[in-house]
């Protein structure tokens, strides 16, 4: 009896410590299992990278014009479905020079998925940021950063990097509702070499919206030079 209880106790703390595990994995920004990860760029150069996730949605006119005004390229990191619902707006961050990245088809967490549906979620949306006249690289930016085993392995087979970012003030409920908080977040924790994450394609995030501009000024006023991913990633020491 004190036998089956022990072993008992044994699989349970195993299980947990298993659960915990893949919970450490899929959040990790350290941690890969497979190919490049990319949260950074260690560098000394005063550079960074303005990325958008989601859409393109109906905000999309409103960021390229600021980012026009402004002079600043960004990476738009896309979903399939929504370049597929409103294709003539990616078409247009496609004619203003910015990168566009592949944030899956359905915006669904990439764990505990086949293959098949990672390879299909990849790959259409790779199609239709093709069909929108994008020609430079796709990088991959998983949904909610959340990955294990089978979406690392996959990037890592076709020879691309999962990009992160280590700057999300959006992530705090507190300073995501209020603009000048955003900006302020950003200013205090920005580094050489940094990779920021907004949501500006709805009005639901209207205050991040009205945020990158006030980024911009403050962040070109410390020497910040704006660059896309894929410049960013020249600068690694």
């Amino acid at each position: 009896m004190k036998k089956a209880v022990t072993s008992i106790i044994i699989s349970v703390f195993a299980l947990v410590a298993s659960g915990y595990g893949l919970l450490e994995l899929m959040n990790s920004r350290s941690l890969q299992l497979f190919g490049g990860l990319v949260v950074k760029v260690e560098t000394n150069e005063q550079v960074l990278a303005l990325t958008i996730d989601d859409g393109p949605g109906e905000n999309t006119d409103e960021i390229l014009k600021i980012l026009r005004e402004e002079d600043v390229k960004a990476t738009f990191f896309l979903t399939g479905q929504e370049i597929e619902e409103n294709m003539a707006y990616a078409e247009k961050i496609v004619q203003d020079g910015h990168e566009i990245g592949n944030h899956s088809y359905s915006h669904q967490r990439m764990v505990f998925k086949t293959p098949a549906f990672i390879k299909e979620e990849i790959e259409k949306t790779d199609e239709l940021i093709r069909q929108a006249g994008y020609q430079g690289e796709i990088h991959f930016r998983p949904p909610f950063g959340k990955r294990l085993i089978l979406l690392p392995y996959y990037l890592n087979h076709h020879e691309r990097k999962t990009i992160l970012w280590n700057i999300e003030p959006e992530s705090y409920p507190e300073i995501a509702m209020d603009a000048d908080k955003i900006i302020d977040y950003v200013v205090e924790n920005i580094e050489p070499g940094s990779i920021i994450l907004l949501h500006v394609m709805y009005e639901s995030r209207r205050e991040s919206l009205n945020a990158v501009k006030g980024i911009i000024t403050a962040l070109k006023e410390q020497g910040y030079t704006f660059t896309t991913v894929s410049e960013l990633l020249n600068y690694r020491n």
